[in-house]
């Protein structure tokens, strides 16, 4: 009788290589979700909330910067304690803040009560998507794989599809339970989150766990996070309002910036190694890429939807229903893309069409057929889907591996970054009435953006070399 212990078949080791623990992908997907569920689910709920309040539009905008504010501050600090701690303890930490901040916004008395929630769930939500990216780094080094492509694909589409009914889940939530239930959601999701997490995410070994006394607080870089704080607060709150009246916020960035270079560059643990992102030019490049691209994106999801509705006359739901085919057509191509290898084909394919839809903004007005702008939405999908999941995939294989975490922290910072900066331009465009001119003016602002984001692209000699894996060995 054969010892089946011993008799091993030519090729049969290989085809017993570690897959990806499958378990791991639900709460990786509901914790990557988090933040852009609540950036969409409250849009359509801004208006009950100003009248229950008392509140002014702009004042109920701050509920959207507040939750814009503490993301792009917080994913790459937490980020930075997922490189340090492992992603499990900084996850269920992260998200049962999601549960407190859902508690209060449904309590809350007052708009400052409701503005303090969003800030709690900006910070609650932080850890989702660099708690992903972590945990996809160490199946990959278990597995000897690469890049997980066919769960990096999954995320992407999940968020794709958080942006599809984020907006209908608000009106229905906002519906059947008032404004309040759009804060009342995330208890349950908090709930849920914290139970797959507690349940399914590793623990870390026993060795990273003697080794988490007070002596490990010294590897955290709170000057260098302070520092950071400064200059990204300073820049993001010109970015949203550059008026001359807040001339010291860019000396104020500039200070912090210089500060922070020193500080890293000296630090023995820095919470971002100023050194090795400085020489790793194609990161740096991937996230001038996100810069660019989200200043396109936000631009035409907002902008060009407050042009809809007053410049061209559709209402809300319609403005709505024009947008959808940007996020269907987006899941179709993020899909496709994510069986296919090349990053830079992708990154090209994202990049015209962001030039072509772009150029099809210019050529639309007031008397434009509907049908021209259910178009131009499936153009703007190309991008995208295509951009989102090749920016992703980029950091992932660019990045240090012990930094991660942080790394695509980062990514999501520079998303942000993006949307202010489209914030501003479509403020200054538009002035007190989204008119045709306006719309034109800034179209012509997201036009230089996607032209800046194809030259990155096209004239990059690092992405030819850049591929992930077959989605289906993921």
């Amino acid at each position: 009788m054969t010892d089946r212990t011993t008799a091993t078949a030519p090729g049969e080791q290989l085809d017993r290589a570690p897959a990806l623990d499958r378990r791991l992908v639900p709460p990786m997907v509901l914790g990557s979700v988090l933040n852009p569920v609540n950036s969409t689910v409250i849009a359509v709920a801004l208006v009950p909330i100003g009248a229950a309040l008392g509140a002014s539009p702009a004042q109920t905008a701050w509920l959207v910067s507040a939750l814009y504010l503490a993301t792009a501050l917080g994913q790459p600090v937490v980020g930075r304690l997922i490189d340090l701690f492992g992603p499990r303890r900084l996850f269920l930490a992260s998200t049962a803040l999601v549960g407190v901040a859902g508690v209060v916004g449904t309590l809350a008395p007052n708009l400052g009560t409701l503005i303090a929630a969003r800030v709690v769930l900006g910070f609650g939500t932080c850890a989702g998507y660099p708690a992903a990216m972590a945990l996809l780094r160490a199946e990959s080094r278990r597995t000897g794989q690469d890049s997980p492509a066919g769960v990096l694909t999954l995320l992407a589409v999940a968020n794709q599809t958080v942006a599809v009914i984020g907006p209908l889940l608000g009106g229905l939530l906002t519906g059947a339970g008032g404004w309040r239930s759009t804060f009342a959601l995330n208890i349950p999701l908090s709930v849920l989150a914290v139970t797959l997490g507690a349940l399914r995410l590793p623990k870390p070994p026993p060795q990273e766990r003697s080794s988490d006394g007070p002596g490990a607080l010294r590897r955290i870089d709170l000057p260098g996070m302070a520092l950071f704080a400064v200059l990204l607060l300073s820049l993001l709150l010109f970015l949203m309002h550059p008026h001359a009246d807040r001339w010291y916020l860019p000396p104020l960035t500039l200070a912090a910036a210089v500060a922070f270079t020193v500080r890293e560059r000296r630090a023995e643990q820095p919470f971002i190694d100023v050194k090795v992102l400085g020489g790793n030019t194609p990161l740096l490049l991937t996230y001038a890429r996100a810069l660019a691209a989200y200043v396109v994106s936000y631009a035409f999801l907002y902008g060009f939807a407050q042009w809809t509705e007053e410049g061209f006359g559709l209402t809300p739901l319609q403005a709505g229903l024009v947008q959808a085919p940007t996020f269907l057509v987006g899941i179709g191509v993020s899909l496709l893309a994510g069986r296919r290898g090349s990053i830079r084909a992708t990154l090209l394919v994202g990049g015209l069409g962001q030039v072509a839809a772009c150029a099809l903004m210019l050529a639309l007005g007031a008397h434009s057929p509907l049908w021209a702008l259910a178009a131009l939405a499936v153009v703007f999908g190309v991008p995208q889907g295509a951009n989102g999941l090749a920016l992703q995939n980029s950091v992932f294989l660019q990045s240090d591996p012990a930094r991660t975490g942080s790394s695509a922290g980062l990514l999501r910072t520079f998303a942000y970054l993006g949307s202010m900066v489209a914030s501003a331009a479509t403020a200054a465009a538009y002035g007190p009435h989204a008119g045709t001119a306006g719309m034109h003016q800034l179209a012509w602002v997201m036009l230089g953006a996607a032209v800046l984001f194809l030259l990155l692209t096209a004239f990059d000699r690092a992405l030819p070399a850049l591929r992930t894996p077959a989605a289906a060995r993921g």
